[in-house]
């Protein structure tokens, strides 16, 4: 028989949960409810704090924790199974004239409201999260290379479509420029890197004006089946097959 815990069970009252409870929207006088133990009870509230850890507070969406935690497991499944996956990097024009013409609540609202419009051109498999001040940031799996920029495009559209309404007698144009590129197939990259490579792109899509979409190239990182025999099985001479490593020096003369 398996030994039993020797401390008493936990009773919720002794517990302090008023800040808890408030996070999660709680009562903090809150007991559990009729037909909840006290274990239930406690559960709602651990669920409800790993949500909020993972949300971006002003405009609901993954945050920059929830979107790097995704990133890995996404550079891990392309190395693994060779799919290609886009990586987007948005970021509002000349977002600080916003803020220094109309004020930060309005930067606020303009923020909330690009979130809004994101997340309508996004699919259910798709990550979408705040990435830091007025950027934003896409993982796409499954995105080929011939439907990535229709897809950035349709994105950069719908938000220059979307004026947004700050208050009775102001209506600002907002546009985005959007930056991509594909994670490297059959390889195990990094984070950092397919990062900076989007980030590289996002950057020339501002320096060539703005309110554009720059995305790289898919690169070309499949391995052929002569490739994978040259570089791990041995060579197919005249003679038979030999190692690669037992080659003869290459006779350069005339």
């Amino acid at each position: 028989m398996l030994p039993q815990p020797d401390h008493p069970h936990v009773d919720v009252r002794d517990l302090r949960l008023e800040t808890a409870c408030a996070l999660v929207g709680l009562d903090a006088s809150a007991l559990p409810a009729p037909g909840q133990t006290p274990a239930q009870f406690l559960q709602e509230i651990v669920d409800g704090l790993c949500t909020l850890s993972l949300k971006d507070p002003l405009t609901g969406l993954a945050n920059r924790r929830h979107f790097q935690a995704v990133l890995d497991r996404e550079i891990d499944r392309v190395a693994r199974s060779g799919e290609a996956a886009l990586l987007l990097m948005l970021d509002i024009d000349r977002f600080k004239q916003v803020n220094d013409t109309h004020g930060h609540i309005a930067g606020d609202r303009v923020l909330q409201a690009v979130a809004r419009t994101l997340a309508q051109c996004v699919r259910p498999m798709d990550t979408l999260a705040r990435y830091g001040g007025e950027e934003f940031a896409i993982v796409m799996p499954a995105c080929q290379a011939a439907f990535g920029m229709v897809v950035a495009e349709r994105i950069r559209r719908a938000v220059a479509a979307s004026p947004v309404q700050i208050d009775a007698a102001t209506r600002l144009d907002v546009t985005i420029s959007i930056g991509g590129a594909y994670a490297m197939q059959w390889i195990r990259s990094s984070p950092i890197l397919w990062t900076d490579r989007a980030d590289h792109q996002l950057y020339l899509a501002k320096a060539e004006g703005r309110n554009r979409v720059c995305i790289e190239p898919q690169p070309d990182s499949t391995v052929s089946a002569e490739e994978k025999g040259m570089l791990i099985g041995p060579l197919y001479t005249p003679s038979g097959w030999g190692d690669l490593t037992a080659m003869p020096p290459k006779d350069n003369a005339p």
